[in-house]
């Protein structure tokens, strides 16, 4: 499975202002603020139905006009939940997608364009997503192909992709999972214990708000950053002023 550019079980939360270690588990109040309001953590309770489901996989993408979306691999690839992600504070439910597959996949890497290689854990087969309509993806299984095999793999015009020694899990191979706490680290002081969950399954990082996506076998939990967040819509702002004449 390739290392998704959001810094996929990275270093980005300590670079964040936050770091994340194995743990115990304790019960939480549905959403926490620490007393900075440095982080704001949103349990799935508090989030749209499709992410109180557990999840094999999560895929984090940017459309082309401008929002983002999470794709959360659920009932063994048979579905794929999409989110509107692109403000942190009202994560929308946009719609369930029934791909239609033999079994659970990991997302390999982008072939260009609007669409990303995957692969099958089960036989290792490979087929292609296309995002052209970023809240309704389809599926297109190619016979043939095999990037594992090739020494390149012409996407599109100008654009060459390098078939290699891609890491495989075998379908029979556990999901690995962790027990993760998140400190609060921004002040000089000792860090803050934030709050802590079990049996993390993916970790992505949206990082112009600094949001961080949690995949578990409750469902999806997100870690907010609110400073980032009105520092973005600033630059937006900022943005639109001297694109506008002000």
């Amino acid at each position: 499975m390739r290392e998704n550019t959001s810094g996929k079980l990275s270093n980005h939360l300590r670079r964040a202002a936050m770091a994340m270690i194995a743990s115990g588990i304790m019960v939480l109040p549905t959403v926490y603020a620490n007393p900075s309001d440095n982080i704001v953590v949103v349990q799935p309770a508090d989030l749209p139905e499709l992410a109180r489901q557990p999840g094999d996989e999560m895929f984090l993408r940017d459309a082309i006009d401008g929002r983002t979306f999470l794709y959360v691999e659920q009932n063994h690839g048979a579905t794929l939940a999409v989110f509107d992600v692109t403000d942190p504070r009202h994560v929308k439910s946009d719609s369930s997608v029934q791909l239609g597959t033999h079994g659970s996949f990991d997302f390999v890497s982008p072939l260009g364009g609007e669409q990303e290689l995957v692969r099958f854990r089960q036989d290792q087969t490979e087929a292609v997503l296309d995002f052209r309509r970023a809240s309704s993806p389809s599926l297109e299984q190619l016979a043939g192909l095999d990037s594992q095999h090739q020494p390149a793999f012409l996407v599109n015009v100008g654009l060459t992709v390098s078939g290699g020694a891609m890491p495989r899990r075998k379908a029979t191979d556990p999901q690995p999972v962790r027990d993760y706490q998140v400190f609060d680290t921004s002040s000089s002081r000792e860090p803050i214990a934030v709050f802590e969950v079990k049996q993390v399954r993916e970790e992505l990082t949206k990082q112009d708000t600094g949001t961080t996506f949690l995949l578990t076998d409750v469902g999806l939990f997100l870690i907010r950053r609110p400073h980032a967040e009105s520092e973005k819509r600033r630059r937006e702002q900022e943005w639109w002023w001297q694109h506008n004449g002000y």
